[in-house]
């Protein structure tokens, strides 16, 4: 249950590449980690050039942007993360078009117990889950 979150320095960027870049990270959650499309959800908050920094300087004409990624912990091999680092990057700036030299993505791993949807821990997910299995096969 992934939850993305793209800050952007753009707020003017046009509805197409915001609903591509949209897209594009819900089907590469899908690709390299494995996840439920239908549980991915994707935030774009964008902000104006001038809040937008780089080396202490504001991107300019520029795309700045970075993306954050929620998952929960231990779900993921460090080469499944490593190709979503790398596919993000390409998504952007494909995207984005010109960014600034420093484009960030980070995946933060959020303990079972302590990430949920739905009002439900994701731990609590996966035992009904198994419970759900166990009787199938029985």
């Amino acid at each position: 249950m992934p939850y993305i979150r793209v800050t952007l320095s753009d707020p003017g960027l046009p509805a197409a590449r915001r609903t591509a870049l949209a897209k594009g990270l819900t089907e590469l959650a899908v690709s390299a980690l494995g996840k439920d499309a239908a549980r991915t959800t994707v935030q774009l908050h964008a902000v104006p050039g001038g809040q937008y920094f780089v080396a202490g300087l504001p991107v300019g004409d520029a795309t700045g942007a970075h993306v954050e990624v929620s998952i929960t912990a231990g779900t993921n091999s460090a080469e499944e993360k490593a190709r979503f680092i790398a596919g993000a990057y390409a998504l952007l700036h494909e995207t984005l078009e010109l960014l600034p030299p420093l484009t960030g993505v980070a995946l933060h791993e959020l303990h079972p117990e302590s990430y949920g949807y739905n009002g439900i821990t994701q731990l609590d997910h996966y035992r009904r889950a198994s419970r759900t299995a166990e009787a199938r096969s029985s």
